[in-house]
C-alpha cells in the first residue's frame, strides 16, 4: 500500500503496551494517530480524519463510552467506525459498547489476525458507504450534486448565514432554448450538450464552500456563500462567457448559432424571518427576466441594490460592493 492508498486509524488507549502492540500491527500498512485519553482522542478525531477508531473502553477521565457518544453527535466524525477494545469480557459490556455506537468489540489480549481482518472490515464498509451516498447526492448525467444535495445545502447555508447576518447568493441558469436543441440534435446530444455545459459550471464555481448543482432538466443551480452581488454577477458572467466559448452548434435558436444560457441571481442577507424559498424564488424571477429581456443574459438582484443586466452587447453596471474574493 504507498502513502496515498493509506488510510488512518486512531488507536485510543491509555496503556502503553496495547498501544505498542497495534502499532506494530498497523505500522506497515496504515497511518496510525494515538492518544492516552478521551479528550485528546476527541481532538484527533476532528484534525486527523481517522479512517477507523479503536477504542478502549476504560480510561482516566471520560471513559470510551463517553467518546464514542460525542464522536456520534459530532456530524464530522459521526460517520467514523469505532471499534471497543476492552479486557471487560461480559456481554454487558459488548452489548453497552454496541448500544453507545460502536461498529465491533474486541477483547483483550489481541489476536493480531482478527484484529487486521476486524479493522479492514470496517474500513471497507466505510468506503462503501461514502460511496453510497456520493451516488445518491449527484446527477447521473452532469456529475454535479444532484436536487436533493441542493436542497439539503441552500437550507443548512441559509440557517448558518443568518446567525451572522452574512450574505448567500444563489445563480439560477436555464440553457436557452434547450427544447429546441433537442429536437433539432437529438436527446444524445442534448445530454452531451448538458455535460459541457456542466463542465463549464463545476469549473468556475469552485471555491470549497460553493455548490453547483443540475436543478432539474436544462437548469443549473449554484450556491455562493458569503458572496456579495458584484462577486456572484461575475461568476454568472464567466459561466455565460464559458459556455458561449465551447460554441456548440444551436442552429435552431432564436438567440444565437451556438448554445447559450441565460442566468438569474440573487443576494440576500440572510435572516431568520425570510425563509430559504423566497430567496430561491427571487432568484428564479431574476432568471425569468433575463429570458424575457432576450436571453444571453444575466439578470441580478440584491437586497440593497437595483436589478443590472449583463450579456455580450451591455456594460454591467458597477455594484458598490466588494468584489468576490
Amino acid at each position: 500500500m504507498n502513502n496515498e492508498e493509506q488510510h488512518r486509524i486512531l488507536v485510543v488507549d491509555d496503556e502503553p503496551a496495547s498501544i505498542e502492540v497495534l502499532t506494530h500491527i498497523f505500522g506497515d500498512d496504515y497511518e496510525v494517530f494515538f492518544a492516552t485519553c478521551g479528550e485528546k482522542a476527541l481532538e484527533l478525531a476532528m484534525t486527523a480524519g481517522p479512517d477507523v477508531i479503536l477504542l478502549d473502553v476504560i480510561m482516566p477521565g471520560i471513559d470510551g463510552y463517553e467518546v464514542c457518544r460525542r464522536l456520534q453527535a459530532e456530524p464530522l466524525t459521526a460517520g467514523i467506525p469505532i471499534i471497543f477494545i476492552t479486557s471487560c469480557g461480559d456481554q454487558e459490556a459488548e452489548t453497552r459498547g454496541l448500544e453507545a455506537g460502536a461498529m465491533d468489540y474486541i477483547q483483550k489480549p489481541f489476536n493480531q489476525a482478527v484484529v487486521k481482518v476486524r479493522t479492514r472490515n470496517q474500513i471497507e464498509l466505510k468506503r462503501s458507504r461514502e460511496q453510497l451516498t456520493i451516488l445518491t447526492i449527484t446527477d447521473s448525467l452532469t456529475q454535479l450534486a444532484n436536487r436533493r444535495r441542493f436542497d439539503e445545502v441552500v437550507a443548512r447555508e441559509h440557517a448558518r448565514l443568518a446567525r451572522s447576518g452574512a450574505q448567500l447568493s444563489l445563480l439560477l441558469l436555464d440553457v436557452d432554448q434547450f427544447k429546441a436543441y433537442n429536437d433539432t440534435y437529438g436527446h444524445l446530444n442534448g445530454d452531451h450538450c448538458l455535460r459541457q455545459v456542466a463542465g463549464v459550471i463545476d469549473e468556475v464555481v469552485n471555491r470549497p464552500a460553493d455548490l453547483a448543482a443540475r436543478y432539474g432538466g436544462e437548469e443549473f443551480v449554484c450556491i455562493l456563500p458569503e458572496t456579495d452581488l458584484a462577486g456572484a454577477v461575475a461568476v454568472a458572467e464567466k459561466i455565460r462567457q464559458g459556455v458561449e466559448a465551447l460554441a456548440i452548434p444551436h442552429g435552431a435558436s432564436g438567440v444565437a448559432d451556438h448554445v447559450t444560457v441565460s442566468l438569474g441571481v440573487f443576494t440576500t442577507r440572510c435572516t431568520a424571518r425570510k425563509g430559504v424559498t423566497a430567496v430561491i424564488a427571487e432568484a428564479d424571477r431574476q432568471l425569468y427576466a433575463a429570458k424575457s429581456g432576450g436571453r444571453n443574459r444575466v439578470n441580478a438582484r440584491s437586497d440593497e441594490t437595483e436589478g443590472t443586466t449583463a450579456n455580450s452587447h451591455l456594460h454591467l453596471r458597477t455594484v458598490r460592493q466588494s468584489p468576490r474574493s
